[in-house]
């Protein structure tokens, strides 16, 4: 069961709450309709159920609160919108990214696309679906947890009758297998056709909470609908024949030539017309939504409904054997499927490589340059070398497109979007940083020796200073980057970050070091020798040197200074935004 309390969201300037003291329940075994006109608050009140959005009010998912659930997608599947992924991610690329956030077999995706009818599109990116399809992998996206709850908002707004009633049946076999089913809708027929129970909303408010018979007999009426080119004078005659006969017929003008009539039925308009001489180019029944005061002649649930209601089995995905343990690898595996699902990383590192040996080659050629910055392809007129700035770009891409395509939006809790996410990321980015840097080095070698033969194969003595060095700018480029785009929640913010350490903190870190020094830090390795225990090799020493005199270095100063600005302001805002719910 689903226990909505309170539900109040947190008004914007001097506007009213979307949502006020929304209080209701959806039962389990049964569907459960929201219905409410748009902005209505339905959507709202779905977000604060999800603690998607601050506010008010508590919701319980079988007694307890999504925050103190220990496998949310296990719990509650969720379909909001359209499926929230990179459009150039394949199908099947995003239901196993998913499924690694959600700790369950990458096999489940697979037998997800087959359940859900789009085996067959795969591999199609995203951004090619229909909104039937795309509406389609939202729900085997929501089905990876084989989760008790599902809450979905507006499912089939937009689709065919077919597709409508594909979903109405999966959502019904849900309800009869014992779930928990809640969408929302703005179609009075839809909710009464699907549900077995409709709570209505008006202005953030609770209007009715009432079984779909009661619903029907209080909201729903029949009329008929007439299109004819001389509307005023069939409008005419059958308000004088009503009054004549005394009956209650209400005629509605709705422009076009176009009648709604409540009251009467197709055989007496039809008559009507022919009586009077009036062209008719359309007469149908329909059922129409009173508006919240109830009608005085009530009617029973329509015969679609009742055949709707009859669940088929076979739409429900095979259920999930055991809980999954928690695990801290968890993370790690959806970063990876995020990092590798589409062909950012290997398009930067692809421009990461041509730049670097279109800059060396002429920097050999004069002669000017010294081995490493010939490898690292870095000239003096730039402020970052081509592999850095990549890094860099890559680890804005880590957090920028988690926030442009969030696909974990619809789960919070699923993966830990606070330490573990982070630990992640900074894991694969420095991976990918490191990996790039040495390519880099071996592509920039080897064009040289191609196009000047030898003389880049030399080991220079400092070789640990160099490789530390290089090693700690591209990592520190791509970690800068990554948390910049934390931050602030875009991509530009992160390339920002990172190029705002050449061209700011290095400056103002070469002012201060400008100051004459009254002491030295030389035999710093010997001396934590002697306080280590047990203690290290020698060749650990030639190590600690190198990395002091990186960052003695302005950039490594002035990299390792940002870097630990950029985890405090992630810190902080993560906090101020954790302290909000």
């Amino acid at each position: 069961m689903l226990q909505a309390i309170g539900l109040t969201s947190s008004p914007h300037r001097d506007l009213p709450p979307a949502v006020d003291d929304l209080t209701f329940e959806a039962p389990a075994g049964a569907v459960t309709a929201l219905l409410g006109a748009e902005g209505a608050g339905k959507t709202t009140a779905l977000r604060l159920m999800l603690e998607l959005e601050s506010g008010r009010g508590i919701t319980y998912f079988r007694g307890r609160p999504l925050h103190r659930i220990a496998h949310p997608a296990r719990e509650v599947g969720v379909l909001l919108g359209d499926v929230p992924g990179h459009p150039a991610r394949s199908t099947k690329g995003q239901l196993r990214m998913l499924c690694a956030a959600a700790g369950v077999p990458a096999s489940r995706a697979d037998d997800l696309l087959d359940l859900v009818g789009i085996g067959a599109l795969r591999d199609e990116p995203l951004g090619t679906l229909s909104l039937g399809m795309d509406r389609r992998l939202g729900l085997a996206a929501a089905l990876l947890g084989d989760p008790h709850t599902l809450v979905l908002d507006e499912p089939a707004a937009g689709l065919p009758p077919r597709e409508s009633s594909w979903l109405h049946g999966l959502l019904r076999a849900h309800a009869a297998h014992g779930g928990t089913v809640l969408f929302t809708t703005s179609d009075p027929k839809e909710a009464a056709r699907t549900a077995d129970r409709v709570v209505t909303v008006d202005e953030g408010r609770l209007v009715a909470d009432q079984d779909v018979a009661d619903f029907a007999r209080t909201r729903l009426r029949p009329r008929v609908v007439v299109r004819t080119p001389h509307a005023a004078r069939l409008a005419d005659a059958v308000n004088r024949e009503a009054r004549a006969d005394r009956r209650s017929v209400e005629v509605v003008t709705d422009g076009g030539g176009r009648l709604t009539v409540f009251g009467s039925d197709c055989a007496e308009l039809g008559e009507t017309a022919f009586r009077h001489g009036i062209l008719v180019h359309q007469l149908a029944d329909e059922d129409g939504d009173t508006g919240p005061p109830p009608p005085a002649d009530p009617t029973a649930p329509s015969a679609a409904r009742q055949a709707s209601s009859r669940p088929d089995t076979d739409l429900l995905p095979p259920p999930l054997p055991a809980r999954p343990v928690r695990s801290p690898l968890r993370p790690f595996r959806y970063e990876l499927r995020r990092f590798l699902g589409v062909r950012t990383a290997w398009l930067v590192a692809a421009a990461v490589l041509v730049a670097s040996v279109a800059l060396s080659l002429p920097l050999a050629r004069t002669g000017n340059t010294p081995l490493p910055g010939l490898l690292a392809a870095w000239p003096g007129f730039l402020p970052l070398p081509p592999a850095a700035l990549g890094a860099g770009l890559l680890g804005a891409f880590a957090f920028g497109d988690e926030y442009r395509y969030p696909a974990l939006a619809a789960g919070r809790g699923t993966v830990p979007r606070r330490l573990g996410l982070l630990l992640a990321k900074l894991t694969v980015t420095a991976a990918a940083a490191l990996l790039l840097a040495a390519l880099t080095v071996v592509a920039d070698a080897q064009a040289m020796r191609l196009v000047y033969g030898g003389g880049t194969d030399v080991v220079p003595p400092d070789w640990p200073a160099l490789v530390v060095s290089w090693a700690g700018l591209t990592v520190g480029c791509a970690w800068a980057g990554l948390l910049g785009a934390g931050i602030f929640r875009v991509t530009g913010a992160g390339v920002a970050a990172v190029l705002a350490v050449p061209v700011v903190v290095v400056p103002l870190v070469q002012k201060g070091l400008a100051v004459p020094s009254a002491r030295s830090i030389v035999g710093l390795p010997s001396r934590l020798r002697e306080l280590a225990w047990p203690h290290w090799p020698e060749a650990v020493d030639r190590w600690l040197v190198a990395t002091g005199r990186v960052l003695a270095q302005p950039v490594g100063t002035a990299l390792a200074l940002s870097l630990s600005a950029l985890l405090c302001a992630y810190v902080f805002t993560s906090l101020r935004r954790r302290a909000r719910w």
